[in-house]
C-alpha cells in the first residue's frame, strides 16, 4: 500500500511541474521576428562568417534588430542584398565583390623543396616543422588545407601552389583563415593589379628562394605615375586608393611578381 502511495506522490507532483512549466514557457515566450526566418532563406546558407557574425542566422538577427547592414554577405552578393533589402523595407546598398587571391607564384617552376617532408599532409603540420618545406619561407605550402576548407570547390594545388578559381570564389574567405603562412587575401575585385609575394628576404636571397618572388628592385616605383607604389621590408606594396589601373607596374616587374587583379 505504501509503494502504490508513493508512486501517486510522485506522479502527482511530476504532473503539477509539468503543468508548471508549460505555463511557465507560455507565459515567458518570446515571439520571433517572423522577418529574421525571411532573411536567412534569403541568405546562401554558407555560414561563413565573413559578414562578422557567427552564420547566416546570426547575421539575420542582427539585420532585422537594425544592428547590421543588409549587403554584408559576401557569398550571396548583390542577389542576396537585394532579396534582404526588399524584405527589410529598405533599398540595397551596392554589395562588393570580393575574391581570395593566392599571394604566392612559388610553383615548383619557380621555387623546390628544402627537404622532404613525409608527415601528414596538411600546410599547418608542415609549417610547424622549421617554417615548412618550401624552400621560400614565405610561400604556398600546397598541402591544400585551404581546399579541404572551401564549400565551393574553388581552389585546387597544382604543381605545387595553390590556386583560386574566380568563377566559383565566393570570398567567404575560409581559404585565408586556414592557410598557416597567411598569404591568401580577400579583396574587392577592381582593375588595380597586385603584387603575388610575401617574400621579405632581400633580392638576391628572394631569387634564390623562387624565381618569381619580388626582388624589391623599385623599378614599378619608378615608372608609377602615382606614386602608388612603395618598396617595404624588401617588397613592393601597392595602395589602391592611388592607383589608377593604367598597368605600367606590370610590364614592368622584371619577375613577373605584378599582375591584373580584375
Amino acid at each position: 500500500m505504501s509503494i502504490v502511495l508513493a508512486i501517486a506522490i510522485v506522479s502527482v507532483i511530476g504532473l503539477v511541474g509539468a503543468a508548471i512549466l508549460v505555463a511557465a514557457a507560455r507565459y515567458m515566450a518570446v515571439e520571433e521576428d517572423p522577418r529574421i526566418g525571411q532573411v536567412t532563406e534569403a541568405l546562401p546558407g554558407a555560414n561563413c562568417g565573413a559578414c562578422g557574425y557567427a552564420g547566416c542566422a546570426d547575421y539575420a538577427k542582427a539585420i532585422v534588430s537594425g544592428e547590421a547592414e543588409t549587403g554584408r554577405c559576401v557569398p550571396g552578393g548583390q542577389k542576396s542584398a537585394d532579396a534582404v533589402a526588399a524584405i527589410m523595407g529598405v533599398e540595397a546598398g551596392k554589395a562588393v565583390k570580393m575574391k581570395a587571391v593566392v599571394l604566392c607564384q612559388g610553383s615548383y617552376e619557380h621555387t623546390t623543396d628544402k627537404y622532404d617532408y613525409q608527415g601528414v599532409q596538411s600546410c599547418a603540420a608542415s609549417a610547424a616543422l622549421y617554417g615548412g618545406s618550401s624552400a621560400c619561407p614565405y610561400g604556398c605550402l600546397g598541402y591544400g588545407d585551404c581546399v579541404k576548407v572551401c564549400k565551393f570547390d574553388a581552389i585546387r594545388v597544382e604543381n605545387g601552389l595553390s590556386r583560386v578559381d574566380p568563377d566559383k570564389c565566393t570570398g567567404c574567405g575560409e581559404c585565408a583563415k586556414a592557410c598557416p603562412k597567411h598569404i591568401i587575401s580577400v579583396r574587392p575585385v577592381s582593375a588595380n593589379p597586385i603584387v603575388l609575394c610575401a617574400n621579405e628576404d632581400r633580392g638576391a636571397l628572394t631569387h634564390k628562394e623562387c624565381t618569381a618572388g619580388c626582388i624589391g628592385c623599385m623599378k614599378c616605383t619608378k615608372v608609377c605615375p602615382e606614386e602608388a607604389i612603395t618598396v617595404q621590408d624588401n617588397r613592393a606594396r601597392i595602395d589602391p586608393a592611388k592607383c589608377i589601373s593604367c598597368g605600367a607596374c606590370v610590364l614592368t616587374c622584371p619577375v613577373g611578381a605584378i599582375v591584373s587583379f580584375g
